[in-house]
C-alpha cells in the first residue's frame, strides 16, 4: 500500500516536473519564472525522498526486527521512483539555462558548486541503479508491487552481490556527507551571504 502511494506522490512529482519545463519554453518571462519554481521542486520533492531513503537505508541496516522487512520493501519501490525522478530532472537540468553563480563568488567555491552538484546527480542515479544490481545479484526481485516486479540486470551471483552490497552502503554515506555539505552551503548562501 506504502509503494502505491509512493508511486502517486512521485508520478505527481514527475508530471509538475515535466509541466514547468513546458512552461519554460513559452518565452523568456514565464521561462524565468517557471525554471526559478522547476529548481524549487529539486527541494520540494527530490530532497526529501533523496534524504528520507538515506534514513531508512540506515534503519534497515541496522535493525533486526520485523521492521526490517517492511523496510526493505520500501526501500526498493522508493529507490526506483527516485531513479526516475531523477532521470526527468536530469532531462530538464540539461535542457533549460542554470542561472549563473554569483560573479562575487571565491573560484575554490564556484569549483565546489560545480563538483558538489556532478557529484549529487551522479550518485542519485547510480545508487538506484546499485541497488537493483545488487538485488538482481542476490537473486531476489525487485517489487514495485504486489504484482508488478523489475527484471533482474544481473545473473545471481554471491560474490557480485557482496561487492556491491559495501559499494551502495559507501556511496550511500558519500551521497548523505555530499547532502549534508550541500544543505550547509545553501544555509550559508540564504542567510550569510544572501545571494539566494
Amino acid at each position: 500500500m506504502i509503494a502505491v502511494f509512493a508511486c502517486i506522490g512521485i508520478a505527481y512529482a514527475a508530471i509538475y516536473m515535466l509541466r514547468m519545463y513546458q512552461s519554460t519554453m513559452n518565452g523568456p518571462s514565464d521561462g524565468d519564472a517557471a525554471a526559478a519554481e522547476l529548481r524549487r521542486g529539486d527541494v520540494l520533492y527530490l530532497a526529501p525522498l533523496v534524504i528520507a531513503m538515506l534514513f531508512i537505508g540506515a534503519g534497515m541496516v541496522a535493525s533486526v526486527s520485523e521492521r526490517h522487512e517492511w523496510l526493505i520493501h520500501l526501500h526498493k519501490p522508493l529507490g526506483v521512483a527516485i531513479l526516475l525522478l531523477v532521470i526527468v530532472r536530469l532531462f530538464v537540468r540539461f535542457s533549460t539555462q542554470q542561472p549563473p553563480l554569483p560573479a562575487d563568488l571565491p573560484s575554490w567555491q564556484t569549483l565546489a558548486a560545480r563538483a558538489s552538484h556532478v557529484l549529487l546527480y551522479v550518485l542519485m542515479l547510480v545508487l538506484p541503479l546499485l541497488g537493483w544490481a545488487m538485488m538482481s545479484a542476490a537473486g531476489d526481485p525487485v517489487m514495485i508491487s504486489n504484482s508488478f516486479q523489475l527484471p533482474s540486470i544481473l545473473p545471481a551471483n554471491a560474490q557480485v552481490f557482496a561487492f556491491l552490497r559495501k559499494a551502495h552502503g559507501y556511496l550511500a554515506y558519500l551521497l548523505f556527507l555530499t547532502v549534508l555539505l550541500h544543505l550547509a552551503a545553501a544555509l550559508f548562501h540564504g542567510w550569510v551571504r544572501r545571494d539566494d
